[in-house]
């Protein structure tokens, strides 16, 4: 995942399988600090779980916080925040198909059409590992 270009690539070793243009938060430079930040984290993460039942088609959780932003959290003594996760868009939304990019409007998730939600929910496995650069 390259948030700068707002890109989500799936790869197979060191080939692109897939490229997806995504929607991050309201506030995408730098990483995940807190909870409410409208950030998406930075770093290395699995994709441990995934849910048909948010409000959002589909989601795939990304495993923030992990150990170095745990401890960033606990010196700086802060609520570093959970469940991000990939996923479609809300629920009753998929109309609004590829216009969803013209602005970042998640809590800091990745947000994707309920098409390609439906692609990665087949072709990504749990315990995928995801790295999240800026």
């Amino acid at each position: 995942m390259l948030k700068g270009p707002r890109r989500l690539l799936l790869l197979r070793g060191h080939r692109v399988l897939r490229d997806y243009e995504v929607a991050l938060g309201p506030n995408p430079t730098g990483p995940k600090r807190r909870h409410g930040d409208g950030r998406t984290p930075e770093g290395r993460y699995s994709l441990d779980s995934r849910s048909q039942q948010s409000g959002f088609h589909r989601s795939i959780h990304i495993s923030y916080p992990n150990a170095e932003d745990l401890a960033f959290a606990s010196r700086a003594g802060i609520a570093p925040g959970g469940d991000v996760m990939i996923h479609g868009l809300p629920n009753g939304g998929g109309w609004v198909g590829d216009e969803h990019r013209d602005f970042d409007w998640t809590n800091g998730c990745i947000g994707v059409t309920d098409d390609e939600m439906e692609e990665i929910w087949e072709l990504v496995d749990d315990g995928t590992p995801i790295e999240i650069r800026p």
